[in-house]
């Protein structure tokens, strides 16, 4: 299980803001990302907002949006689930290098909250729903969060 030895990352979000953007792809799934990294940000103190996007692809331009608007962090939450065409391939790529440079270019810490799964039980596995073995919304969020504070204290 990819989870195993994560760390457990206690937060103060206090004064903090995270956006944290969604596809609507997988309702089921992506309810329980968003339901996490809500849950997360709430625990921190952060201020958070939640912007829905048609897919994941769509992820990358609303976060830069986001960026250059001055968030503190940015969490991306999605679902892209390998079928029988290429396009799996695509969007996964396309997405991951986007995102990485929104963070890069921007120097806003993005938490990748999209996941890039076989079948849709594994993103059930870890959507943080009841039953999941891992929740990446919380997860993502404490990321983010945790290197906003860090960029911060360089500052």
């Amino acid at each position: 299980m990819s989870g195993d030895g994560a760390p457990t990352i206690d937060i103060d979000g206090s004064g903090l803001t995270v956006e944290i953007v969604a596809s609507q792809w997988h309702t089921d799934v992506m309810d329980g990302l968003v339901a996490g990294a809500v849950r997360a940000a709430e625990k921190s103190g952060a201020a958070y907002r939640v912007t829905r996007v048609a897919g994941a692809f769509e992820l990358t331009v609303v976060a830069e949006h986001l960026a250059r608007q001055g968030a503190d962090a940015i969490v991306a939450l999605g679902v892209v689930v390998k079928g029988e065409t290429p396009h799996f391939e695509y969007v996964c790529e396309s997405v991951t290098l986007g995102l990485t440079e929104v963070s890069r270019a921007n120097a806003v810490p993005v938490g990748f909250g999209v996941l890039t799964v076989d079948e849709v039980q594994h993103a059930l596995d870890r959507a943080g729903l009841e039953g999941s073995k891992e929740d990446k919304g919380a997860e993502s969020v404490e990321a983010a969060l945790s290197t906003a504070l860090i960029l911060r204290s360089l500052a």
